[in-house]
């Protein structure tokens, strides 16, 4: 995992490339699956990709590697910005993209169009996902979905007192909590400039005057008020995680009681009896559409498209969703999973896709504020300015 340093700065990279282009893509979409290559290198975020060594239950790569003989190699990233540099760098075949890098990709030309005949079971994707404007460019895709979900608010629930805090408040505004103590120093946030979008959506509910109608399309004034909250929250943060498993740790001994969070965390911390809760406060939350991406240049292209169908079938969309806190993009993995649940899927947000605010990149064209919107490179620069405390 690289350290948030070395993200921020991969990020100044990832900008500069998607606006220069790069390499041209490989000539259309695979035509036929050939002979595996023995191998697939694939970048994803943490705990995506499991193969029994932190839990014997979950392990969705041993069947596949015997099964194709394609060696699953997987490199982790903390962040989207982390996630597109290495793509810009190459030597990956795969990448599970959230919506904010994925537009990206494509204009970066890193990925390659997909030909989903060659994934049979894309046809049991969820019909909200097949068409899904982050990874389907005129009509043509550029992944396959892979797993969906929310950042929930998780809490120390002795902390709390065993209350449900209603507003992200705790984690923006210095407050004193249910157990008596101010949140300051005891609250984390995201290290991404997309978090910036977690702020937005605060105000768009608290301080509806300013006029925002989308967390990702901000006018100048606005994006200013959400800068001066996020500098506000500066003061209060002991750290910006962008590591999950840093995240469980300060939860565990560091006295951290309040964060913007992944169910994943939730879940770890909640099977070593820890008093974690999770909820979805008043004012909505942001959330993450993922998808398997191909490399325009990958080496391994017949394992790749092996491991996209085998990444479908609904028992390792279940079991991941269980695994990860997440929703699966298959429907049918919803039900008989006895890892997930009869009620995983609605408990994961199944039936709350409308009320999430999927991470996307922001541009300057934008239709809620006549095109006049802050672009995300500059977002990529304020927000570490703020993380330097100016």
């Amino acid at each position: 995992m690289a350290n948030s340093s070395r993200v921020r700065r991969l990020g100044a990279v990832t900008i500069a490339a998607a606006i220069l282009g790069g390499s041209a893509l490989a000539a259309g979409p695979l035509q036929k699956i050939g002979k595996p290559e023995g191998q697939v290198d694939i970048v994803a975020w943490p705990g995506y990709i499991e193969r029994g060594e932190t839990d014997k239950k979950f392990d969705w790569v041993t069947a596949f590697e015997k099964k194709t003989g394609c060696k699953v190699n997987v490199k982790t990233a903390g962040t989207s910005d982390e996630m597109v540099a290495l793509m810009n760098e190459g030597g990956f075949d795969l990448v599970t993209a959230s919506g904010d890098a994925s537009l990206r990709l494509i204009a970066g030309k890193r990925v390659q169009p997909v030909n989903v005949a060659l994934v049979p079971s894309f046809k049991t994707v969820d019909e909200r996902l097949q068409k899904a404007p982050w990874h389907t460019v005129a009509g043509q895709h550029y992944g396959v979905p892979y797993q969906w979900g929310w950042n929930v608010l998780m809490y120390n629930t002795n902390a709390f007192k065993g209350q449900t805090p209603p507003s992200w408040k705790v984690v923006f505004e210095e407050t004193t909590l249910p157990d008596g103590k101010s949140n300051k120093g005891r609250i984390q946030a995201f290290d991404g400039p997309i978090y910036i979008a977690d702020a937005a959506l605060f105000l768009m509910k608290n301080r509806p005057e300013l006029g925002i109608k989308d967390p990702y399309e901000l006018n100048e004034a606005q994006y200013k008020a959400t800068l001066d909250l996020l500098r506000q929250q500066r003061k209060l943060v002991g750290r910006y995680w962008h590591d999950a498993f840093v995240q469980i740790d300060d939860f565990t001994n560091e006295g951290v009681v309040a964060s913007s969070s992944w169910q994943f965390q939730a879940n770890v911390l909640k099977s070593k009896n820890r008093p974690i809760a999770t909820t979805v406060p008043v004012e909505g939350a942001t959330g993450w559409a993922d998808t398997t991406m191909l490399h325009a240049e990958a080496k391994h292209p017949n394992c790749a498209y092996l491991w996209m169908e085998h990444s479908l079938s609904p028992q390792v969309q279940g079991d991941l969703a269980a695994w990860f806190g997440s929703v699966p993009s298959v429907p049918a993995a919803c039900k008989g999973n006895a890892l997930l649940g009869e009620d995983g899927c609605a408990r994961q947000g199944f039936n709350s896709f409308d009320r999430i605010s999927f991470w996307r990149t922001p541009t300057t064209k934008c239709a809620t504020q006549k095109d006049q919107c802050i672009p995300y490179h500059k977002w990529v620069s304020d927000f570490i300015a703020i993380l330097g405390g100016r």
